[in-house]
């Protein structure tokens, strides 16, 4: 795949300058904007291609959390703070990874690697993709996938033999899976080429059923189209 051009936002002049000397350490990254102040980087957003943002939440112009709410989830994040407590509220967004101050380079390199995982992951040639679930990274066939559940902090991916937790949000998931997914309630998403029958309340995939949504029976249909 391509580089992945990210951005570094941060108030801290020697934040800035560790990350960038990290990112220049790794072959697939390519270091495009910096910026101690975020209202910059919004910017630099508008008007240019942008993959990954390396995102400070505590800023004295904007924090970090508001400055997604702006942008939105057309862009993926890993944020990067002294700060733990907000961790769990930077997930509800489209986070590959959280970092916590000082970062170390092996820390670093971790969370690019599944950055770079989570951009293959959305490419149309990709027939798979890895997630990690009980220490262990997995490799999953998207044919296999039957649906994919929200669990509160995490997503159940259950296929026709397995099921992986996996610390992730179903807003993130369905930003990056392919066409044949559609998201039918709330808390599920599934594999439009596993559908056995449609009722009224339910949906059977295989010998399993999930629940459909009243808000998105109209968008499922559309998709069947």
């Amino acid at each position: 795949m391509n580089k992945i051009k990210c951005i570094i936002v941060d108030d801290e002049p020697l934040a800035i300058s560790l990350l960038e000397q990290y990112v220049e350490k790794i072959p697939f990254l390519e270091l495009v904007f910096s910026a101690e102040n975020p209202i910059s980087a919004l910017e630099y957003i508008q008007n240019n291609p942008c993959d990954l943002i390396f995102l400070d939440i505590m800023m004295p112009e904007l924090t970090g959390i508001n400055f997604m709410k702006i942008v939105g989830d057309k862009q993926k994040y890993i944020l990067t703070t002294a700060y733990s407590e907000y961790a769990l509220e930077g997930y509800e967004h489209n986070i590959i990874d959280y970092l916590l101050k000082p970062i170390s380079f092996e820390r670093f390199q971790k969370s690019v690697v599944k950055a770079q995982e989570r951009f293959s992951f959305q490419t149309e040639e990709s027939t798979h993709f890895f997630v990690k679930s009980s220490g262990q990274q997995h490799r999953i066939s998207f044919n296999d996938v039957l649906y994919i559940e929200s669990i509160k902090d995490y997503v159940n991916i259950r296929t026709e033999a397995e099921e992986y937790i996996v610390l992730d949000t179903l807003k993130s998931m369905e930003n990056q899976l392919p066409e044949r997914f559609v998201r039918i309630h709330k808390s599920f998403i599934i594999n439009l080429n596993k559908i056995k029958s449609i009722g009224a309340k339910k949906i059977m995939l295989s010998e399993l059923e999930v629940p459909i949504g009243d808000s998105y029976r109209a968008n499922l249909l559309e998709r069947l189209k």
